[in-house]
């Protein structure tokens, strides 16, 4: 990536330095990415791993990350984000154009009251975009020009796809999406394999290859999931006993109600710390 040029406003500045900024960072870096970046957070010690991770620059202060950002990525906490907007507004008399939340739950409304002669935009990327198979959901608000939605869903792309959503369908898409579905699912699927009798090593292999293959001849195969599933459980058939049995127990309520309560928290989220 390149350094900073101090002439130049065409640097994406990260305020925060947690795990998706160096996920987001190094995925960047993995496309060739050559915009000019630079991380900001208050432990610079963080700023200083995603640093030596991905090769951004780190500022010293907020002042000076905010010099020569044409493009602000608020990359912190739910509920750090109305303190940290407070201190960009007052460090600089004309904060960025073009800025883009990362957090949660909080509402392009409240992001537009912080900042109201910033242009604002919702962004949800996944992890997985460390690695250029990320999905990123993105909720404009309506004074963002073409050009700058252009520009935000270039630099998404770079990193895995990405698809625009409504803001009151955006928590809902977030949860639904996050990978730590992918995460639970498979460490529990593989304990369960581990109690049936499997080695650790074995049960994870089986269990990650259930998931990884399943979805994989899903999107490869052409067939819809309704097809997939009739094609599965094969009257008399293990996949279809283990299948009913799991829906006997409550599998689908049990996930109705996580996603549900990943919802309800990020509408917690939204409100004022």
């Amino acid at each position: 990536m390149m350094t900073i040029n101090k002439k130049s406003k065409s640097t994406v500045v990260f305020l925060g330095g947690g795990r998706i900024t160096s996920a987001l960072c190094a995925g960047l870096r993995l496309a060739g990415d050559r915009h000019a970046v630079v991380v900001y957070d208050r432990h610079p010690e963080k700023a200083l791993v995603v640093q030596r991770e991905s090769g951004v620059t780190t500022a010293r202060d907020l002042p000076s990350a905010l010099a020569h950002a044409a493009m602000l990525i608020l990359a912190v906490r739910p509920g750090s984000v109305t303190e940290t907007l407070a201190e960009v507004a007052a460090c600089v008399a004309a904060p960025p154009d073009l800025c883009v939340s990362l957090a949660a739950g909080i509402p392009l409304a409240q992001l537009r009251c912080a900042l109201s002669k910033s242009r604002w935009v919702r962004a949800m990327p996944s992890p997985v975009c460390r690695i250029g198979r990320g999905l990123t959901a993105l909720c404009f608000d309506r004074g963002v020009n073409l050009r700058e939605r252009s520009q935000v869903r270039a630099l998404f792309g770079l990193v895995g796809q990405v698809v625009e959503v409504r803001e009151p369908q955006f928590d809902a898409f977030t949860i639904t999406y996050s990978p730590s579905h992918g995460y639970h699912a498979l460490a529990v699927l593989a304990e369960t394999g581990r109690r049936a009798g499997l080695d650790r090593k074995t049960a994870i292999t089986a269990a990650a290859h259930a998931l990884c293959d399943a979805v994989s001849y899903w999107r490869e195969g052409g067939l819809d999931l309704e097809e997939l599933l009739h094609e599965a459980a094969t009257p008399g058939g293990t996949a279809a006993a283990t299948m009913t049995a799991m829906n006997d127990a409550g599998f689908e309520r049990v996930m109705r109600q996580g996603v549900k309560a990943g919802i309800a928290q990020a509408r917690r989220n939204s409100k004022d710390k």
